[in-house]
C-alpha cells in the first residue's frame, strides 16, 4: 500500500504542476496529430494538460486508444493513466471498455500495463473486480508477460483481496510457484506482498 500510495502522491503533483499555471492551455488541438508527432514525456504532459478535467477532451483521447492504429493506441494509453489517476471520473463510463482492450489478442503491452497501472491506485467497479481478479491471475502466472505488467497485477490483486479474502491462497501459491523464474522488479513487490497475506 506504501508503494501505491508514494506513486499515487508524486502523480498527485507531477498533475498539479503541469495543470495549474506553469503552462497555457490551449482550447483546440489536432489531438490524434500530436499524439503521431512524438512518443515522449514532454508530449505526454502537453496531452494532459489539454485534457485536465474535461470529461469530452477525454472521450476524444480513449475513442483514439480503442479505434486507432498500433502508434495512436501504445501512446494513448500512457496520459491516459495519468489522467484517470488523478480524476478517476473520467474512466467511469469507459471502464467495460478498457477491460476489453487490455484482453484482446495481441494487445500491445502499453495498453495492459497503463491499464493496470491507473487501475492500482482507482477504486474498480464491483461488477468488474471479479473479471480484473481472473486477468490479472493469469497475467501473473504466465512465463511471458512483462515484468511491469505482472506486478501492477500482483498490486492490483493485493488490493481486491482486502474485499475477496479467499483469493489471498490462491495468489500465494502462484507467487511461490513463480518465484524462480521472475525477475526481481516481481520479487520484489511479491515478497512485499507476502508479508500482508
Amino acid at each position: 500500500m506504501l508503494a501505491a500510495f508514494s506513486f499515487y502522491t508524486l502523480t498527485n503533483q507531477f498533475f498539479f504542476q503541469i495543470t495549474h499555471g506553469l503552462f497555457a492551455r490551449s482550447s483546440t488541438m489536432d489531438l490524434r496529430k500530436t499524439i503521431l508527432k512524438e512518443h515522449s514525456k514532454a508530449n505526454r504532459d502537453k496531452i494532459i494538460r489539454w485534457v485536465g478535467k474535461d470529461q469530452a477532451r477525454f472521450d476524444e483521447l480513449f475513442h483514439l486508444f480503442l479505434h486507432d492504429e498500433y502508434r495512436v493506441v501504445q501512446r494513448a494509453a500512457w496520459p491516459i493513466s495519468y489522467l484517470v489517476i488523478e480524476t478517476p471520473s473520467l474512466i467511469k463510463k469507459h471502464f467495460g471498455a478498457l477491460i476489453k482492450k487490455m484482453k484482446l489478442p495481441g494487445v500491445h503491452d502499453a495498453v495492459k500495463r497503463n491499464a493496470l497501472r491507473l487501475m492500482q491506485d482507482i477504486a474498480i467497479p464491483a461488477k468488474y473486480q471479479g473479471e480484473i481478479m481472473n486477468t490479472c491471475f493469469d497475467y501473473i502466472s504466465s512465463p511471458t508477460e512483462k515484468a511491469a505488467i505482472k506486478a501492477f497485477s500482483l498490486t492490483v490483486l493485493e488490493h481486491l483481496s482486502a474485499t475477496y479474502p479467499d483469493i489471498k491462497p490462491e495468489l500465494k501459491t502462484i507467487i511461490e510457484n513463480r518465484w524462480e523464474f521472475e525477475t526481481p522488479a516481481f520479487r520484489s513487490r511479491a515478497r512485499k506482498i507476502l508479508a500482508k497475506l
